[in-house]
């Protein structure tokens, strides 16, 4: 019997394989009903696999972790290498190129082709590769690995196509860029010495031809050693021996003198007309003592020297500040004529590069700007001015200003909104920039096609929230709101916050933005919630603070005995607190049971405070301590603005407030939610009378539907999707555990000996939560504190059933209501479902006056694993938005002619479809599975089994091309789509392995086929599910190259000219060929062709293929010259043959006459 019943629940849950003609039965709580014919329900349903394409669109932010900058002065774009082995490159706004190495090795130099179009990257893998850029998405040409040497440095002189490449053994070798081949010619390090030395000079620091002479290359070496070797003569003009390190070398333009850092914070002159010792030597920053030596200072990591025609030249280096001073932050020192400026940066230097009006290094370098690459921050000098002031930067580079810890996206938004956000934003833009154009702005981009708006909101650690405009692929911010400014700072000595041990009490756990009516809300970790509304006005307010105790106490429930069958609604207007929940306490109040109970986390300011124009906090929730104990984090919200309700829930229960009349109309715990429906017959008891039980808190039936379910749920269902996430950690030495306890007592952050160990079903990404985490910056990026996935494995789970989502809208509470009314859909992370019927007064007056019933909870449905998403379709297959409130300024000016009433848009699901009769559809995606309900009848129309082994991080129905799908991420990296209403799969593309908690927690989808998450700390990736968006993408990406005339060396006059030497007569293709140099040995290094695609070897070939429609073109133009002259040729031989035709006729006629006879 028992295999005869699961044979049935399978056929009952199989998917109906795509065809909306035969739809499966079977009721949500295991008894078939009679679902409707294919006539009653036929939607023409247009999405097919065609339509679908996974691809990577944009990357927005800071590069993570950067390595290495170049720049190219005649294309004016930047380059940026990373640890991962990523390279940002940019341009004018709009430009922005990423790349990634598919070894993942991190960069350690960029080097650019100038005014060519190229890039050389040597990563840490020893290996070279060469990046054409003169394609939309560039890709790799050619890669040279080296097998026997680790490379340290590279140079690449202007207008030359031999790369020197300098290495940990103090070799320098050439690499022809145009074949990336290895010259025969190579520099050992034992040559560029003298013989006499007895040490190893070390790795090679530096390479650079001399601007007097390109034949001459200056080598410097890590251990102090400095050579100029005579590429002609294949010896060394001179050796200097230095006792300190060198980290770095600078040529002055004329190539008489060059420049030195070195480890002990010293700069060193050196003229080449003496070079047993230096002209110079300066500490820039270390002072003399009193007992006359100098203060020990740090190593200047490079140094650059730079002539201008107009001034003194000007020495730029970054470190060498004295050890003495503590705490300093890291330098940028600019030395121009006596004068010196300690520019003092935020977070330490990287790399930093003198942006100068010429690229020839022989010629007067004019430098204008000075590129700052630091740890987590870009920037730009202009030294033009005598104070230094910074570029604006066009790029979004302070997107992790503060962690993010939580992102929404939406597409396709109202065209007013994105004005009227920066507008208000751009008043507080901070002043002080540089007047001048930013001086990175190469390349071309146009406005796409697809014009549509777009905004990103991203929740931050500090509490902060940025909106940003994302149309057309590009990120500008637009308006930044501060959450914290609502509450009271947190003392230092303030037990409260440090007992939950947050070191981010405001942190952002999740938003809800409508914009239609412009309500936001803000779920805080610190379990408060604010709401906001939107005023182009600024205004003197009181934010209202509600105080909700939402605490689950088992020993407060009423048996079904004492109150019917209905315990959390003993009568259908039953809308104020009951017996079996404590009573909300009414703003800024406290119960006199002691500090540790019913008190909040924050404190809201209570005093009036005048706020400017924008979001204005309207409404403050917080949930209450409880007997000591802080309360549990918010894990699900949503807002309606058109029946002003706010419902929010958590691993204890449920509350509805009404925001209009600032109450609250509902708070019960999830076991009362069920009332006489719970599927799984539950037993109420104590968990405090039991604490050391390990075993059922929870009695479950024989129900197999029930049983299937509780194997089927993900040990992470209620933390990952629950939303029951933290952007930061505590460390687990703090004095009280910081995981919250509930009523059941404590849990452990780890499983006990007498726990079971974790199900199989887990995926190894999510073994990660219950590890313990150590305080540092990158564990508060990718961990979740106060995770309950200590205990995801134990039973006593089903007693903290959490509600993990929340739907207003209009639908059908009861299987025989007649119309539709407005309805609260309520999922949990067992996969149940329950509808939550709600009465609303309509009239304005009414509205605001009388209060909003809740009834008796209707429906039960379920599904396999926590319930992540619903949304509603009418029976023609479209999307039923949630009703809204046209958005009103309540602080704009009173009107006697327009009073101020509420607009309200509803969209009716029995609106438009007549002739199919009454109902809707509505679309429930849990972790594991998808169903496709026909209501009111409550007849599961569709399943669709998503995932066995894996579980779905995050579902949203979306709309493409006129139509709407349901798109899927699982924590085993595949992105799905599903066809609505039949649930066929539609796509199905192993994308993105869950490698860290970041994405779980800022992976989000929206319509128009794109989607978004964090890929770094810094960085935001936007991918498009579209095949349309992927066909058009080429277009709607910048160009990074785009065709410049280089510029004209400077004439340097007869003199200069033949005294000085002259360096275009060198010919490195005579010195460093194959015919001269040689082969160089097979292992020493390996050359691999580039894997750019069909495209990318059409442009690859570009050069070779434009150098042969050149050559087509002159021949086909001699080809003509030369049928001209044929035909010209043709003309005179006819013309000739005519004469001799005339004159041999001329010659028969006249042979017989006598000369008498002419």
């Amino acid at each position: 019997m028992k295999k005869f019943r699961k044979v049935l629940d399978g056929l009952t849950t199989s998917s109906p394989g795509g065809t909306i003609g035969s739809p499966s039965c079977g009721s949500a709580a295991g008894t078939p009903t009679a679902a409707p014919t294919p006539k009653e329900i036929d939607v023409q349903e247009t999405l097919v696999s065609e339509n679908f394409q996974l691809c990577k669109t944009v990357r927005h932010g800071f590069p993570y972790q950067p390595t290495a900058l170049a720049f190219d002065p005649v294309q004016k774009i930047l380059a940026i290498g990373s640890r991962s082995g990523g390279v940002r490159i940019l341009g004018r706004p709009g430009v922005d190129c990423y790349c990634q190495h598919e070894s993942g090795a991190a960069v350690l130099q960029l080097q650019f082709l100038i005014n060519e179009g190229a890039l050389v990257t040597a990563c840490a893998d020893d290996t070279l590769h060469l990046w054409n850029l003169r394609q939309r998405r560039p890709a790799v040409l050619h890669s040279l690995k080296f097998n026997r040497e680790r490379i340290t440095f590279c140079h690449l002189p202007f207008q030359s196509k031999w790369l020197y490449v300098g290495t940990e053994r103090g070799n320098t070798h050439i690499v022809n860029i145009e074949s990336f081949i290895l010259s025969g010619y190579v520099i050992m390090w034992n040559k560029a010495i003298e013989l006499s030395t007895k040490t190893h000079p070390g790795p090679v620091v530096h390479l650079s031809d001399s601007p007097k002479d390109e034949g001459k290359l200056l080598i410097g070496f890590e251990g102090g050693t400095i050579v100029q070797w005579d590429l002609r003569a294949k010896k060394a003009d001179f050796r200097i021996y230095y006792d300190e390190a060198i980290h770095s070398v600078s040529w002055h333009h004329e190539g008489k003198q060059f420049m030195c850092s070195h480890s002990d914070g010293s700069l060193t002159l050196w003229n080449l007309r003496n070079t047993t010792k230096p002209f110079q030597v300066t500490f820039p920053h270390g002072k003399i003592q009193k007992d006359g030596r100098k203060e020990s200072c740090k190593p200047i990591l490079k140094v650059e020297y730079k002539t201008s025609r107009s001034s003194e030249p000007f020495v730029i280096f970054s470190g060498g500040l004295s050890y003495d001073k503590a705490g300093r932050r890291p330098a940028l020192t600019i030395m121009h004529g006596k004068a010196i400026t300690v520019l003092e940066m935020d977070h330490p230097i990287v790399e930093f590069m003198v942006l100068c009006e010429t690229p020839y290094n022989n010629e007067v370098q004019e430098p204008y700007a000075v590129v700052v690459l630091l740890e987590k921050d870009l920037i730009v000098v202009d030294l033009t001015q005598s104070n230094y002031p910074v570029f604006e930067n066009p790029y979004p580079m302070d997107i992790h200003e503060s962690p993010v810890t939580c992102t929404a996206y939406f597409a396709d938004c109202p065209p007013d909104i994105i004005p009227i956000l920066y507008s208000i934003g751009a008043k507080h833009k901070k002043t002080g920039y540089s007047q001048k154009e930013w001086p990175v702005g190469g390349g071309t981009w146009t406005l796409g096609s697809h014009t549509y708006s777009e905004i990103i909101i991203t929740g931050h650690a500090d509490g902060s929230i940025k909106f940003w405009d994302a149309s057309a692929f590009t990120l500008q911010m637009l308006y930044k709101l501060k959450t914290s400014k609502v509450f009271e700072k947190p003392k230092p000595g303030d037990g409260r916050a440090a007992e939950m041990g947050e070191d981010d009490p405001f942190a952002v756990q999740m938003v809800s933005w409508c914009p239609h009516s412009r309500i936001f809300c803000v779920v805080g970790i610190s379990a408060h919630i604010i709401l906001y509304r939107f005023s182009k006005y600024e205004a003197n307010t009181q934010t209202v603070s509600l105080e909700v105790r939402l605490q689950c106490e088992p020993e407060d429930i009423i048996t079904p005995s004492e109150n019917e069958n209905n315990p959390c609604f003993s009568e259908p207007t039953s809308h104020s607190p009951q017996t079996h929940y404590q009573h909300p306490v009414s703003p800024g109040s406290r119960t006199p049971d002691g500090a540790k109970d019913s008190v909040p986390s924050l404190k809201v300011k209570e005093k009036m405070v005048r706020v400017p124009p924008g979001y204005q906090s309207d409404l403050v929730i917080q949930l209450l301590w409880v007997d000591g104990e802080p309360p549990q984090q918010i894990t699900s919200l949503d807002i309606n603005s058109a029946y002003g309700l706010l419902a929010f829930g958590n691993c204890n229960g449920l509350a509805v407030v009404d925001y209009l009349q600032k109450t609250v109309i509902l708070c019960i715990s999830t076991l009362d939610l069920y009332g006489a429906t719970d599927p799984y017959q539950r037993l109420t008891r104590s968990p405090r009378r039991n604490r050391q039980s390990t075993s059922g808190l929870t009695e479950l039936t024989d129900n197999q539907q029930s049983i299937d379910m509780e194997r089927s749920k993900s040990p992470t269902s209620d933390h990952v999707n629950g939303h029951c996430t933290s952007p930061t950690s505590q460390p687990c030495s703090a004095g009280k555990p910081r995981i919250p306890m509930g009523p059941e007592g404590p849990r452990l952050t780890r499983r006990g000996p007498g726990r079971p160990p974790f199900r199989k079903a887990q995926s190894a990404a999510c073994m990660e939560i219950s590890l313990p985490v150590s305080h540092t910056e990158e564990s508060r990026e990718n961990s979740f504190s106060r995770s309950r996935s200590s205990s995801v494995s134990s039973i006593d789970r089903d007693t903290k059933e959490a509600i993990t989502t929340l739907q207003f809208g209009e639908s059908y509470g009861r299987k025989h209501d007649a119309l539709p009314t407005p309805c609260l859909w309520v999922g949990t992370s067992l996969g149940v479902v329950i509808l939550i019927p709600l009465s609303i007064p309509t009239d304005h007056e009414e509205r605001m006056e009388d209060p909003v019933t809740v009834g008796p909870s209707g429906a039960v449905l379920m599904l396999k694993g926590s319930v992540l998403r619903f949304a509603f379709l009418d029976c023609n297959g479209a999307l039923i938005q949630s009703p809204y409130e046209v958005w009103r300024d309540l602080n704009a000016p009173e009107d006697p002619d327009r009073p101020r009433r509420r607009k309200l848009v509803h969209f009716s699901p029995s609106s438009s479809q007549d002739a199919f009769g009454e109902g809707h559809l509505a679309v429930v995606c849990s972790e594991r599975q998808a169903k496709v309900f026909l209501m009111p009848s409550q007849s599961c129309l569709f399943v669709h089994n998503i995932t066995e082994s894996s579980f779905v991080l995050r579902a949203d129905v979306v709309s493409l091309c006129n139509s709407v799908c349901l798109a899927c991420f699982c924590a085993n990296g595949h992105v799905m789509t599903l066809s609505l209403p039949s649930l066929r799969p539609l796509m199905d593309v192993n994308y993105l392995p869950l490698t860290d908690m970041r994405i779980a927690r800022t992976f989000c989808f929206t319509n128009e086929g794109q989607a978004l998450y964090l890929s770094s700390p810094t960085e935001i990736q936007r991918i498009t599910y579209s095949q349309e968006m992927c066909d058009n993408l080429q277009e709607m990406l910048g160009e990074l190259f785009t065709p410049i005339e280089t510029p004209e060396a400077q004439n340097r006059g007869f003199l200069k000219g033949f005294f000085g030497g002259n360096a275009h007569t060198f010919d490195r293709e005579e010195l460093f060929g194959e015919a001269a140099a040689g082969k160089a040995s097979r292992s020493l290094a390996q050359h691999i062709p580039g894997q750019g695609g069909v495209e990318g070897m059409k442009v690859a070939a570009s050069g070779v293929v434009g150098d042969l429609a050149r050559a087509r073109i002159a021949l086909d133009e001699r080809g003509q010259r030369l049928g001209e002259l044929e035909e010209r040729t043709a003309l005179m031989m006819t013309s000739a043959e005519t004469f001799s035709k005339h004159a041999h006729e001329l010659m028969l006629k006249c042979k017989d006459k006598k000369w008498y006879q002419f």
